[in-house]
């Protein structure tokens, strides 16, 4: 079988430290993205598990599985979960949900729990779009710019340019900052367009690390512009897959001049990790 480059690494986790059976409030959140699907349940508002796994042909059936993989070998099952809030792009297909919530106000909610309350600009690089949130000291969303319009900036570019290099989507990053000096930035803003750029690059002799540089350069760029539009207020960081490739956030980190703050969690779960926080909210104030 042919190597899927743009397969990236799918993970679930415990918190060793939390009994769930001790929890007076146990709540759930599951992002259901068009690329990747994360679950996370959360006990007195601690993040007790969560999976972070590709998405599906089918949003319930990904919401499901996404679920069951947070709750393996937990001894936790669904039942016992009070409250749980569907988000993302699938968020009304989560079949076992009690509410949906939109993924602008999750990952806001969850970077604050990820990041700390001092965090006040989130960017979130999800599969298919890009968004650039400004949040209060409790994760609530002040406002908000998004783009959509095309996937060169977002995880779904970074697969495509995966397998067009032969080098795994979890390794890019890295390659793409071996080069000696930086190349220019691919011009295309369409992903169609800018891999038939990469492609003709390729064949003029550059080396692979160098298109793929150019290619972060760009997507770091593009970035940028959204954020300044924006505006860019410290604390800042980052939510979504793309926080994890060090060739956009080095290149990002110089454009704006600021780091990042350093997360606590996967990056990835900050949309499910805020839908099950506004789940407890809600058991709170007694609509659960």
């Amino acid at each position: 079988m042919a190597e899927e480059f743009w397969r990236w690494t799918e993970s679930r986790w415990t918190n060793p430290d939390i009994k769930w059976e001790d929890a007076k409030i146990i709540t759930g959140g599951v992002d259901v993205g068009s690329v990747s699907s994360q679950a996370v349940v959360c006990c007195d508002g601690e993040v007790y598990c969560y999976s972070n796994m590709r998405t599906g042909s089918d949003s319930p059936e990904s919401a499901r599985n996404a679920m069951n993989r947070a709750l393996e070998e937990t001894g936790l099952d669904l039942e016992k979960i009070q409250y749980v809030i569907g988000t993302g792009y699938g968020r009304v297909n989560v079949p076992f949900s009690n509410r949906a919530i939109t993924e602008i106000s999750c990952h806001a909610r969850g970077a604050n729990k990820i990041y700390g309350p001092t965090i006040r600009t989130v960017l979130d690089m999800g599969g298919q779009d890009c968004k650039a949130i400004h949040c209060d000291e409790k994760g609530k969303v002040t406002a908000f710019l998004m783009n959509d319009k095309c996937a060169a900036g977002t995880g779904r570019g970074m697969e495509v340019f995966a397998d067009l290099l032969g080098i795994p989507i979890n390794e890019i990053g890295d390659v793409s900052l071996t080069v000696d000096e930086e190349p220019p930035p691919v011009s295309s803003t369409c992903v169609v367009f800018a891999k038939s750029e990469a492609s003709g690059l390729l064949r003029e002799g550059w080396p692979k690390n160098k298109v793929v540089a150019s290619y972060c350069s760009a997507m770091a760029h593009r970035i940028f512009t959204m954020l300044e539009r924006v505006g860019v207020e410290p604390d800042f960081g980052v939510t979504g897959g793309i926080a994890k490739n060090k060739g956009v956030m080095v290149r990002l980190e110089k454009e704006i001049g600021l780091k990042p703050l350093t997360p606590k969690y996967d990056t990835q779960i900050a949309g499910a990790l805020g839908a099950a926080l506004f789940g407890k909210a809600l058991v709170e104030k007694g609509k659960g």
